[in-house]
């Protein structure tokens, strides 16, 4: 059981760290939905703090707060950035938010199985 939770875990994180933002651009910015989609992959990028860690991926370690690019007042940044009034950066900050919130899904996923 434990295995096929693991599994579950990760296809979750990456379909929604990939495929979710494609109907987040979809939706919000309909008229330019492809690039949108393309800015909010590339906001991955984000996940290069991760190379700060020691380790640099641990299973059990929750993201959020933890890494630099994924600390609280660096969120509030990102949400700030919703209300920028360059379309670009508001692009950026839904994928960053979304990518926060994709992140944290995996800690309650710790916080579940352990």
């Amino acid at each position: 059981m434990s295995e096929f939770l693991n599994v579950l875990q990760f296809v979750t994180h990456y379909g929604l760290h990939l495929f979710f933002p494609g109907i987040l651009a979809w939706i919000f910015f309909r008229k330019q939905w492809k690039k949108a989609w393309i800015i909010m992959i590339a906001t991955m990028l984000v996940d290069l703090d991760h190379l700060l860690a020691n380790p640099i991926f641990d299973p059990s370690r929750c993201g959020i707060g933890f890494h630099p690019l994924h600390s609280y007042l660096v969120i509030a940044a990102y949400f700030l950035m919703l209300f920028v009034p360059n379309i670009h950066v508001k692009i950026i900050a839904v994928g960053l938010l979304f990518h926060m919130l994709t992140d944290f899904q995996d800690c309650l996923w710790i916080m579940v199985l352990g």
